[in-house]
């Protein structure tokens, strides 16, 4: 009928609903975020940051796990022959890895804040895994479907290329809008504030939602069926790169006219 005395010992269980319940009322803003990053991954993300939490892992190690998990969903892509099992291993471990990816950030806020080097290490990893994850699907096309697909090459060349462009464009409008101090889109919010924003531009961004390609990932094991949704996936990613690129000119070119 009492409640616990003080100084009983906190269990295990209890500090990890308490450190989710405290990320839940510090979110960042969904606003531009793509459907599958934020109704799964971020959610996904929170319970693997109050497990870390729990377990006294520190956010660069974290990172490390995300990189490790990812690295090894890409060996399988590009070394592995194509059967039922391998979409799936490799889906899996890229899910996880973009688990891991949204809980360090998550867990550095438990922790009263990130760090340079851990901003760093992020994107770093994050830089090679854009890249490398379509040259993965290139050599495992090139060394293991029969027949190979000469001319269907070039898709994952294109999509590696349009890729890395697009993750460093995005780091390039984030470095600028601080520079202007206008930088607004990863700002901490209250729960229920994203509820505010488009989930309708949420769904128009899925062509580039990494999510949504480590989900693709699980056709791996049919090339078949993986060379056309991946194919029609590259398309989008393209579409949407070409459309967004004229918008950020536009909103750069402005915060040039704003601080000259």
């Amino acid at each position: 009928m009492s409640s616990a005395t003080p100084g009983a010992t906190v269990t295990a269980p209890s500090r990890y609903a308490e450190a989710v319940a405290r990320l839940g009322q510090a979110q960042k803003s969904a606003k531009g975020a793509p459907a599958y990053s934020r109704f799964v991954n971020r959610p996904l993300g929170r319970r693997l940051a109050a497990a870390a939490h729990v377990l006294g892992r520190t956010p660069n190690q974290v990172t490390a796990a995300s990189a490790v998990c990812t690295a090894a969903g890409i060996a399988v892509l590009a070394l592995v022959t194509p059967a039922w099992w391998t979409g799936l291993l490799v889906g899996a471990l890229l899910v996880l890895g973009y688990g891991l990816d949204a809980a360090d950030g998550q867990l550095a806020r438990l922790r009263g804040g990130g760090s340079a080097v851990g901003e760093w290490l992020d994107h770093v990893v994050d830089a090679a895994k854009t890249a490398t994850l379509h040259l993965a699907v290139l050599i495992g096309a090139y060394r293991t479907w029969d027949p190979r697909p000469e001319a269907w090459l070039l898709v994952p060349l294109v999509f590696s290329a349009v890729a890395s462009t697009w993750f460093f464009t995005i780091i390039l409008n984030d470095h600028l809008r601080r520079a202007a101090g206008t930088r607004d889109g990863q700002a901490v919010v209250r729960a229920g504030e994203a509820r505010q924003h488009s989930r309708l531009r949420s769904l128009a961004s899925v062509p580039v939602d990494y999510g949504v390609l480590c989900l693709v990932m699980l056709l791996a094991g049919w090339p078949a069926v993986f060379a056309w949704v991946y194919g029609a996936l590259a398309a989008g990613f393209v579409l949407v790169t070409a459309a967004s690129m004229v918008s950020w000119y536009r909103q750069v070119d402005a915060l040039g006219r704003g601080t000259s």
